[in-house]
Parts: structure tokens; C-alpha cells; sequence
């Protein structure tokens, strides 16, 4: 099974965008976007800005409970606010209570509960206020 950078790295390759596109509206270099092509388990928000670059939806590929390592500081989402494109079918985040007893993995799911929150939250004001 292919790892999420390896995923990413196809969906680049089959859209026909060239990487050098795609690394100047991320605003990256291109050694980042192929360390990103090496790792196992990506950030959300930058799979989405990749999805928006080469208009590509990877709610299929990723989904929140594949999301296992998480960083503990996140990228603002003020810039997904701005974002033109709307997601018809967010992802949503359903997952039964915590009830591991290790700090650290209840640390990462209240982490992934609030991610989801902040990304619904960033929907509804786009759906309310519209792109700027």
C-alpha cells in the first residue's frame, strides 16, 4: 500500500501540473515538496493546498483517522479562509470519546478534534461571507 507522500506524489504527477507551479503557489522549494513525497503521513492543510493548486480532492485518499502523527503546532488557517474553493463534502471528524489513559494519544485525538472543528468553522464562514 502506498504511503500518503507517494500518494500525493501521483496525484501530482497525474494532474499534468508541473512541480515548478506547484512549488511557486505553495511558495516552497522544490526539495520540500520531494522530502513531502518521502513521508508516510502528511499534513491535512498542506495536502489541501496541494489539492487546490492542481484542483484535486484527496478526501478520499486521506481521511482524519489515517492523520496518526499530527504536529503539535498547526498552520494558520487564516489563509484557508481566503481560499475560492469550497469542499461540496467536508470531511468530518467522528470518533468515540478518549478513553486510552496515555496522555500523549489523548493529547493527538483532542488535536484532531479541534483541527476538524477550526476546518468546519473555515467552511461556514466561506459559505456565509464568501471568498474575499
Amino acid at each position: 500500500m502506498s504511503h500518503q507522500g507517494e500518494i500525493l506524489q501521483e496525484a501530482i504527477k497525474n494532474s499534468g501540473i508541473s512541480i515548478t507551479r506547484i512549488v511557486d503557489e505553495l511558495g516552497i522549494t522544490r526539495p520540500t515538496i520531494y522530502r513531502k513525497f518521502k513521508e508516510e503521513t502528511l499534513d491535512y492543510g498542506f495536502v489541501k493546498r496541494v489539492g487546490d493548486v492542481i484542483s484535486h480532492d484527496f478526501s478520499q485518499e486521506f481521511t482524519v483517522a489515517q492523520q496518526t502523527v499530527l504536529p503539535l503546532v498547526t498552520p494558520s488557517v487564516v489563509s484557508s479562509v481566503t481560499n475560492t474553493q469550497v469542499a461540496t463534502n467536508p470531511p468530518r471528524y467522528n470518533a468515540a470519546p478518549v478513553t486510552d489513559t496515555d496522555p500523549v494519544k489523548q493529547l493527538l485525538a483532542l488535536q484532531q478534534k479541534y483541527i476538524a472543528l477550526l476546518e468546519a468553522y473555515n467552511e461556514l464562514l466561506l459559505k456565509v461571507y464568501g471568498p474575499k
